[in-house]
């Protein structure tokens, strides 16, 4: 049977973007999110390419969760894959002007929804003794900008949980990778700046930012690796960025 992959955010950017790949490598699909509509659609035009399933949840309810997870198919209960792509960045304040609902939002949706869907599905992994997590953070995982500070210290969060998550599941022959993008040009600004289309068309403005695609495919080579291999961190930048914020513009 074809490998079955989790994927987590799956009604656009990324996650959209990874699970139209991995469907047309027959890669069969648990497609994620909380927009039903979205989830619809996308099972329609995957599943000439592969046995699709979806679940609609939010990742900081940890109840629905759980539920949703208990609920597969039989048919989906192996999970081979999984992909914690859903997060957001709300806002772009300093520490002292920052919004505590924007900040609940981050550390919920980033850490602890990540974590509400690894601990439903890590046991079935160990349960097989095999297993692949890749965790999706962000170069603000790596190093701290302005005006970023929480949405820095939730994907640092990310960086140092997919290091333990490596370590600890070690002895179960699962493998654990992180792959930490720059620039995307997705609906993430749309969030940040709060559906302030002009601010966000400015973020990708006078460079060729990365697309969604550029970073599925190479989630898709990572997970596809011989079993022996795993390729544990990586950072991803477009070739105009150097670090998070030195871009070189037209």
């Amino acid at each position: 049977m074809n490998p079955t992959a989790f994927i987590t955010g799956a009604t656009s950017g990324i996650g959209k973007a990874t699970a139209s790949l991995f469907a047309k490598n027959n890669i069969r699909l648990i497609l994620c999110g909380r927009r039903s509509e979205r989830l619809a659609e996308l099972q329609k035009e995957l599943s000439q390419y592969t046995e699709v399933t979806t679940l609609t949840f939010d990742v900081r309810n940890r109840e629905a969760v759980i539920e949703a997870i208990k609920q597969l198919p039989k048919e989906f209960q192996q999970i081979d894959v999984l992909i914690n792509n859903a997060g957001n960045a709300h806002g772009l304040s300093s520490i002292q002007d920052g919004d505590l609902d924007d900040w609940d939002a981050m550390i919920d949706i980033n850490v602890k929804g990540l974590l509400y869907v690894s601990k439903a599905i890590i046991p079935k992994m160990i349960q097989q003794n095999s297993g692949f997590i890749v965790n999706i953070g962000s170069i603000a995982g790596k190093e701290v900008y302005p005006n970023g500070n929480v949405y820095c210290a939730s994907k640092h969060a990310v960086n140092a949980l997919n290091k333990a998550m490596r370590i600890d599941l070690n002895e179960y022959n699962i493998r654990v990778s992180a792959i930490h993008p720059g620039a995307v040009e997705t609906e993430f600004s749309e969030v940040r700046f709060k559906g302030d289309t002009e601010k966000a068309k400015n973020v990708y403005a006078g460079y060729q930012a990365l697309q969604a695609i550029d970073i599925a495919e190479i989630i898709h080579f990572v997970v596809t690796r011989p079993a022996h291999v795993n390729i544990e961190d990586l950072v991803v930048y477009p070739t105009a960025q150097a670090s998070p914020t030195l871009l070189k513009k037209n």
